[in-house]
């Protein structure tokens, strides 16, 4: 059974950083595409950034210049570098897997920004 687990969510305050980490195991053959999706309280869950197994990277434009995703396909992890981050960045942050043009989903991880 896949299973994606997402560490690193929490408390911060404005301007201040964090970073997610998403850890895929199980058997799983080769992931292709992995990436971070985000749902915040009373709104759709959206992209926040993916990346290709070669390492190609898309963002979404909210978290452009502030957000940079990365991934080590030996470990099979995906991880999110989050800075000067917002009130409205506050969501549940899901990792996101995909192999064999199936989805894997993480259960979600909570990121609060708040003064």
């Amino acid at each position: 059974q896949v299973q994606l687990v997402e560490s690193g969510g929490g408390f911060v305050q404005p301007r201040e950083s964090m970073r997610l980490a998403c850890a895929v195991s199980g058997s799983i053959f080769s992931i292709g595409g992995m990436g971070w999706y985000r749902q915040a309280p009373g709104k759709e869950r959206e992209l926040v950034a993916t990346i290709t197994r070669s390492g190609s990277t898309n963002y979404a434009d909210s978290v452009k210049g502030r957000v940079a995703i990365s991934r080590d396909n030996a470990k099979k992890t995906v991880h999110l570098q989050m800075n000067t981050l917002k009130p409205e960045d506050t969501a549940v942050y899901y990792c996101n897997a995909v192999s064999g043009n199936r989805p894997y989903w993480g259960k979600g991880t909570l990121v609060t920004v708040s003064s």
